[in-house]
């Protein structure tokens, strides 16, 4: 029933419905994509185009990809029919995927996995307790009961270090550890994996990828939907299917859970096999459908490149004087909304916020203190050139080390009960919050070490003795940390401004809902006669809302923050020809392209040290 039995498959009437109910979503969201993938191209050459200062970046951008640090052993699986406890050797690859096989020669032998996992979506207990109430709530008997009308292995057998994987849509996973030290280790790896899976979108530069999250926010708002929530964790595939999953939810509960055998635990069990099957259809379907759609997605950017670049100076003086228009009819009812409940909460939440980004940071640069103290130790303690290597090697490994980076990522996950206090705007997006921060984290974290070693390998060379090399660490110490608190300021300001916006955008839309419909159909003439994809009224609407709303937002944040930190990370890109929280937002190639110190290069892991006492090489 749990584990490792495949899902029960579902009958060719359910196989149909699941099939319409895709081909239904993507009929009414591909539309909505093209048009925001059109919007991205726009967005993309007016930013090129457009004059810009340098953003200020001083760390060198870490050349290596977010990944997970691969991990395995030996764990206990609750699988079969019926379930039973039985052992299995555990593998969690570097891109986040759990595997399982019946035993290690199966996985050193290249075998098959008795099963395997995305670990999108997934959260994990380490309590029994708190997993048991987890299923009591998931399908009670109407009497409010929790019989157990068939044996229970989890009650039976009392785990000493379980380890739980709960999804929403999907049949949990049951393993347990056989100490707390194990224990504990496969939790931080698990919880890491979880993160690089959900957070692949937001990471991306690609012009496609924000078009992605913004159709799917703008295929919500049609749907009712204003607020932003934990949807757009996971691939576009996944993101899709968590859409649907959603919207079949209430229909499948009272349909299905009365049909259901059993009682309590028992039944819950038997409802989140039914909810894997249904997941593994639609993922199924809705993966075949986006790659369908690829090469007609190709076609369309390449075709829109062609077409919005000649006329991009004519599309942006039209969209000016569309916005201007629009600004004048909607600034009363906007000012009104902003003065109510924005102006109230605004200044709680930015502090929240940037509470929950400093304490991370702090960490961070403390962590990263702390590491270049330990080599710059070993170097004056005179230690060998293998014990040498075997530190640097350790250093470079930092940003991708869950134990070594769990205090600045618990820092985060301390402030999810403040973050949850969002709620009444309707923004439920607080795991991606953390995630946000936690990758804002590690993505620091891994510029710093960049950039140490980079720095360490240009002032060392072999004519200089322990101290003298030791001097010239210490001064590549405190250029890093400088450095870092530079970024780190800047990347903080961008990723709490954007996280405002996605907060308070969408409660604005919704307030302001009625007048839009009313009001935009005057000036829609306009914009169809230039006859683009690129430019909607409702995109115009959008930016005009979003503009307004970022000047409280910066406002507010040079309280917070201090008007010199605001203006001194002004992104020249971001504020034109439009405000834009995507612009704000650090992905990775945006912020490979500024100008760095000490310029390009490889990160580089061995140091040139010098022959005293022993040289990296020897």
């Amino acid at each position: 029933m749990m584990g490792g039995r495949p899902s029960s498959p579902l009958d060719k009437r359910q196989q149909q419905h699941v099939t319409d109910r895709v081909d239904a979503l993507l009929r009414s969201f591909l539309p909505c994509y093209r048009g925001q993938l059109a919007a991205s191209v726009l967005r993309q050459v007016a930013c090129e185009l457009s004059p810009q200062e340098p953003a200020g970046c001083q760390l060198l951008r870490s050349k290596k990809l977010p990944r997970v640090r691969e991990h395995r052993g030996p764990l206990v699986h609750l699988r079969g029919h019926p379930p039973q406890w039985q052992p299995v050797f555990c593998v969690l690859r570097g891109d986040g995927r759990l595997e399982w096989f019946s035993h290690r020669e199966e996985y050193e032998d290249g075998g098959r996995p008795l099963g395997s996992t995305a670990l999108t979506g997934y959260t994990v207990l380490t309590c029994q307790r708190e997993y048991l109430r987890l299923l009591d709530t998931l399908c009670p008997d109407a009497s409010g009961a929790h019989t157990q009308e068939e044996a229970d292995p989890l009650l039976e057998m009392p785990v000493g270090c379980p380890l739980f994987l709960q999804h929403p849509f999907r049949r949990h996973l049951c393993f347990s550890a056989a100490t707390r030290e194990a224990q504990c280790a496969w939790r931080l790896a698990l919880q890491g994996g979880i993160r690089l899976r959900g957070t692949v979108l937001q990471r991306s530069q690609a012009p496609a990828a924000w078009a992605f999250l913004e159709a799917v926010r703008l295929y919500r708002q049609h749907q009712g939907h204003f607020g932003d929530d934990d949807v757009t964790l996971g691939s576009d595939a996944e993101v899709l299917t968590a859409v649907l999953m959603r919207e079949l939810l209430p229909a499948l509960r009272a349909q299905t859970l009365p049909g259901l055998r059993g009682a309590g635990r028992t039944r819950a069990w038997a409802w989140t096999e039914l909810l894997d099957a249904i997941h593994a259809a639609v993922l199924a379907r809705a993966s075949a459908g986006l790659r369908a759609f690829q090469p007609e997605k190709d076609e369309l950017l390449a075709a829109l490149e062609r077409t919005i670049r000649p006329d991009v100076d004519q599309m942006l003086r039209l969209r000016a004087r569309v916005a201007g228009r629009l600004r004048a009819e909607v600034q009363g009812p906007l000012e009104s909304c902003l003065r109510g409940k924005v102006a109230v909460q605004l200044p709680r939440i930015t502090r929240t916020l940037v509470s929950t980004v400093e304490a991370a940071l702090v960490a961070v640069q403390t962590l990263l203190a702390r590491g270049m103290d330990r080599l710059s130790r070993h170097l004056r303690g005179s230690s060998s050139g293998a014990q040498l290597r075997k530190e640097v090697y350790a250093f470079g490994e930092m940003p991708w080390d869950p134990e070594l980076m769990q205090i600045c990522y618990q820092e985060a996950e301390q402030s999810r009960g403040r973050l949850g206090r969002l709620a009444p705007f309707g923004f439920l997006g607080t795991q991606s919050l953390v995630f946000g921060a936690q990758d804002l984290a590690q993505q620091l974290m891994a510029d710093a070490v960049a950039t140490f070693l980079q720095l360490a390998d240009q002032c060392l060379t072999t004519a200089l003795d322990c101290d003298q090399a030791s001097r010239q660490l210490e001064k590549v110490r405190a250029r890093v940390l400088k450095k870092f608190r530079s970024d780190s300021g800047s990347a903080r300001r961008r990723r709490v401004r954007g996280w405002l916006l996605g907060i308070f955008l969408p409660f604005v839309l919704s307030q302001l809902e009625q007048r839009r419909r009313a009001e935009l159909p005057a000036f829609e003439a306009d914009v169809l006669a230039m006859g683009s994809p690129a430019l909607t009224i409702e995109g115009i609407y959008e930016d005009v809302i979003r503009g307004v709303l970022s000047q409280r937002i910066d406002g507010e944040l040079k309280k917070a923050l201090g008007a010199s930190d605001v203006s001194s990370t002004l992104d020249g890109c971001s504020e034109a020809p439009w405000d834009q929280v995507g612009a704000d937002e650090e992905t990775e190639g945006q912020r490979g392209t500024c100008s760095r110190q000490p310029g390009p290069g490889a990160e580089v892991q061995p140091l040139c040290l010098p022959p005293a006492p022993e040289t990296f090489r020897s």
